[in-house]
């Protein structure tokens, strides 16, 4: 006899989900925590500025979502227990962990200085996988555990003048296969891969409009991406409509990669 099929539309929802997003006070992050919330998940906002976290879980607030602002700056090892600590202390426990936070550290290779690399790897790599860490017994303590490492696309291919950057998220994206493989069967570890899409951290880039030009004609759909755009992927990646996920990358990113 066959399973019963379950709605489809439920199976998106993250009701009284808890999800921490990092780097959720602008950007992609934000757009992620609010869409989470809309889902119904109880979200953690997290980012360095105490004054931007206020500002989302405001948003949140006033939509009619659940959210905590918790400053946290992922590239110091101190903090991440205390996001931890204080996101099970306010809410009991953790079902999503969302490493979007990065250091967008970039320039040309040849002018690479020993405090930059640091910087760059303490932050994408180093911060995201003791995050995970940190947050493992929680997660596997949830009947619907997922994480999701946001990386690029470039992670696959470099991209001149950002190789720093790059390069981190090609580490996060090999250590996102590594989780899955050992934190399996319970614990569902995902990456998605944005494409170029308009935030604040891409901003300066994309106002340079030769680049601009360059990234647009790169794309099957021609045009850069909005943030909430790459929402969809992650609550994918965070609901039961991803049940049997684990390992792999949703690349949203226009058909650059094709």
């Amino acid at each position: 006899m066959s399973e019963p099929e379950r709605p489809v539309r439920p199976s998106f929802e993250l009701t009284d989900r808890v999800a921490i997003v990092t780097g959720g006070s602008r950007g992609l992050g934000r757009a992620i925590a609010r869409g989470f919330a809309a889902a119904g998940a109880r979200v953690v906002v997290a980012s360095r500025k105490a004054e931007a976290c206020d500002r989302v879980v405001a948003e949140i607030t006033e939509a009619g979502g659940t959210a905590l602002s918790l400053p946290t700056n992922v590239g110091r090892p101190e903090q991440l227990q205390a996001l931890v600590d204080g996101t099970v202390g306010h809410f009991g426990g953790i079902d999503v962990l969302v490493n979007n936070a990065a250091n967008p550290l970039g320039g040309p290779l040849g002018d690479l200085t020993p405090e930059a690399f640091d910087a760059a790897f303490r932050a994408n790599v180093q911060g995201p996988t003791l995050l995970a860490v940190a947050s493992l017994g929680h997660l596997q303590a949830s009947p619907a555990p997922s994480i999701i490492n946001v990386i690029t696309v470039g992670a696959f291919a470099g991209a001149e003048y950002l190789g720093l950057y790059t390069a981190t998220k090609a580490a996060m994206w090999n250590l996102t296969r590594t989780m899955a493989k050992e934190w399996a069967p319970h614990v569902r570890v995902n990456a998605i891969a944005p494409g170029p899409f308009d935030t604040d951290m891409m901003g300066p880039t994309l106002a340079q409009p030769e680049f601009h030009r360059r990234i647009v004609a790169s794309t099957l759909a021609k045009r850069i991406a909005d943030p909430p755009e790459i929402v969809g992927a992650a609550l994918f990646l965070a609901s039961d409509a991803s049940s049997f996920v684990t390992g792999t990358c949703v690349n949203v990113d226009g058909g650059l990669m094709a």
